[in-house]
């Protein structure tokens, strides 16, 4: 059974007002857009909406067909944890009710991470994403798990920290892969419904206000 969004310390339990539009609001969501590497197509989408809340530009994503760009903008402006569990969501739908093993041990090594965070369960996630190819939506989401934070270094080694935004740009490409994978001609319709569940955890973990607030 999937697990319910795991607490974050922004989250109250009920979803958290969207600060009026300004130009503070489409500074900060240009800059989020530039950190996500959103396409040309999707930044002259963003100038043509009326400025107002992050969550009617990623709706008017969807509604051009501009999926990917959504999803890495929510991606990128989701707390880490709450992402990769975005991600083990998608990739847990993907696979199916009977994942080969390999698939079925990622999902469950990046499960581990997000009830317990640690750095083992982090790594356990890294070598089970290994095992099941990165190139998957469940690979991906460990990748994801892993690069959340920490060392990517050995354990023996002087540590080493993730590039500032790589987890995110795993959590998208897990996202992705997750839509399109199988049964490409219903991949949109799964981008939908992806979409507006990473709506949804951005809306209960304060996502959007945050990133409103560094304009």
């Amino acid at each position: 059974m999937t697990r319910s969004v795991p607490p974050s310390p922004a989250a109250t339990g009920a979803t958290a007002p969207m600060p009026a539009a300004t130009g503070a609001t489409m500074t900060a969501l240009e800059s989020l857009c530039a950190t996500a590497q959103l396409s040309d197509e999707a930044r002259g989408i963003l100038g043509e909406v009326p400025p107002g809340p992050p969550a009617d530009f990623v709706r008017a994503l969807v509604e051009r067909e501009q999926f990917a760009d959504a999803v890495r903008l929510i991606a990128h402006a989701l707390p880490r944890r709450e992402a990769v569990w975005w991600a083990w969501v998608c990739a847990r739908r993907s696979a199916g009710a009977s994942p080969p093993p390999a698939i079925a041990g990622a999902l469950d090594a990046v499960e581990r991470w997000i009830a317990q965070p640690d750095d083992a369960n982090r790594r356990t996630a890294m070598k089970a994403a290994e095992e099941a190819d990165i190139g998957t939506p469940a690979g991906c989401a460990g990748l994801a798990a892993f690069f959340s934070g920490g060392s990517i270094a050995p354990p023996d080694a002087p540590a080493m920290p993730p590039a500032e935004h790589i987890s995110a740009r795993a959590v998208a490409g897990s996202v992705v892969l997750a839509a399109v994978v199988a049964e490409p001609e219903l991949a949109a319709e799964k981008f939908r419904a992806y979409v507006q569940q990473g709506l949804d955890v951005a809306d209960r973990t304060g996502a959007w206000a945050a990133i409103t607030s560094r304009g």
